[in-house]
């Protein structure tokens, strides 16, 4: 049986995100979120992320989630 992945939401920090899927730093890096490595990954919202860097929160959560 294959464990199925945590659904990946708006309200997640970049720190949790991280944890859950550690090659979301290269999705992230595609458009300009360096957020991984960034302090601030530990309190900062993805979608709090995405709204400071222009990034539509709906099409990242969904490629982050399709893996594509």
């Amino acid at each position: 049986m294959v464990a199925k992945k945590k659904k990946i939401t708006k309200d997640m920090t970049f720190m949790e995100l991280m944890d859950l899927d550690p090659e979301a730093g290269n999705k992230l890096g595609e458009r300009g979120l360096f957020c991984g490595g960034c302090p601030m990954a530990q309190f900062e919202t993805i979608e709090n992320g995405a709204a400071a860097h222009g990034v539509d929160v709906d099409e990242l959560l969904k490629e982050l989630n399709n893996g594509k």
